[in-house]
């Protein structure tokens, strides 16, 4: 059984390549590529069959892998189509009708939290034969008004074995959803605009402060440097008048 999972894991990851084709099979026994029977597929709406019956289980034998082509960090862009590989290795009793791809997103820490309902991707006339590897896309996009940050994806594969119906869970684990490239969330404008005012302000702190230093240097008192007028300047510039003449006659009387 571990050697069958392990060839299955190798022989899809061949399959996943850039050159991958929309759905290939191949046979183990017999070494030869065999196209899977039928190949159209359909984008299903509000008007999809439902499938979400909890009663469905694997069928013996049946096996699925998924991978993220180039995106091995499982980014997801919000509002943006991203896409799966689905694999099935069919090692049942008998031939198997694929049905379709669907997934949901939940909160990482509460399973039963369900967040969104993703696409339901229906296949029609598909068979797997018996012993045959098949590999489907899954194109789905999140809402592009959810935050980002981590959410488990749960994605099934449905299909039908004699008229019974089962289905296979491909993928059940985290996925990071990011922001759209150039896509401008209200968060973003906020902070731009936050960041806008906290400059002005500074700009108008600096701005007061630079005036009120130019103030103080304004109201700096002025010393005035100017010529001492002297005793002999006095008596210079006062000879030859009446007050002259009077202070002569004081002088000469103290003296006597």
């Amino acid at each position: 059984m571990e050697i069958r999972v392990i060839s299955f894991v190798v022989a899809f990851l061949l399959l996943a390549s850039p050159i991958l084709q929309v759905v290939r099979s191949q046979v183990d026994n017999a070494e030869e590529v065999a196209e899977v029977e039928g190949g159209e597929l359909g984008i299903v709406g509000d008007e999809a069959q439902d499938f979400s019956d909890g009663s469905l289980v694997p069928a013996p034998g049946v096996d699925t892998i998924c991978v993220f082509p180039k995106n091995a960090a499982r980014l997801v862009p919000a509002g943006e189509e991203t896409e799966l590989l689905v694999g099935m290795h069919n090692e049942g009793e008998s031939s198997l009708n694929v049905i379709a791809t669907r997934a949901s997103l939940h909160l990482s820490y509460d399973h039963r939290m369900l967040v969104q309902n993703l696409t339901i991707q229906e296949f029609y006339n598909i068979t797997v034969p018996l012993s045959a590897q098949a590999t489907f896309p899954y194109v789905f996009a999140v809402s592009k008004y959810l935050q980002p940050g981590t959410f488990d994806l749960v994605g099934t594969i449905v299909y039908e074995i004699d008229q019974h119906l089962y289905q296979n869970v491909f993928y059940n684990g985290t996925i990071e959803v990011v922001e759209a490239s150039g896509f401008i969330t209200i968060e973003s404008v906020f902070l731009v605009t936050l960041g806008v005012a906290l400059i002005g302000l500074l700009g108008l702190w600096a701005y007061g402060r630079i005036q009120n230093l130019s103030k103080k240097t304004k109201r700096a008192p002025k010393v005035e440097v100017g010529t001492t007028t002297t005793k002999d300047d006095m008596n210079e510039w006062l000879q030859g008048t009446a007050y002259a003449h009077s202070l002569s006659s004081n002088k000469s009387k103290k003296k006597k």
